[in-house]
């Protein structure tokens, strides 16, 4: 199991990743501002957890595993702002999310992602929630 701070980074990773191609130590530590050298340490982490391979100065790609992992963390991510929006908490939806993403295992990801494709077929049926 991953700690909550290990999930933001293999989700940061994967999502420059699929943005620009690749990671590098300086873009995810301005995504998370965090400092360089406690990204350097947690690439180490996650290396060791057979989540990324990482040679310092050359670069960081998630082995399958990682990319697993990173696949499912941003979509969880993506999920939850959608359910955030639908039931009408824009204000502080990144706070929101953020505060609760951490919880959600992959089965209730699961029930909520088949009560976000209700909804949204069924769009009516938020409506009041949406306008109070």
């Amino acid at each position: 199991m991953l700690t909550h701070c290990m999930e933001d980074y293999v989700e940061t990773i994967y999502r420059l990743q699929v943005r620009k191609g690749y990671a590098r130590v300086i873009d995810i530590a301005d995504h998370l501002n965090v400092t360089p050298p406690a990204v350097t340490r947690m690439l180490g982490k996650l290396a060791r957890r057979n989540l990324i391979v990482y040679e310092k100065y050359r670069g960081i790609a998630l082995t399958s595993e990682g990319e697993a992992a990173g696949r499912f963390l941003l979509e969880r991510h993506q999920l939850l702002n959608r359910l955030i929006e639908i039931i009408g908490l824009q204000d502080a939806a990144e706070l929101v999310v953020e505060g609760i993403e951490h919880y959600i295992n992959r089965d209730n990801l699961e029930r909520i992602k088949k009560f976000l494709d209700l909804v949204e077929r069924h769009p009516e049926v938020f409506k009041e929630v949406k306008s109070e």
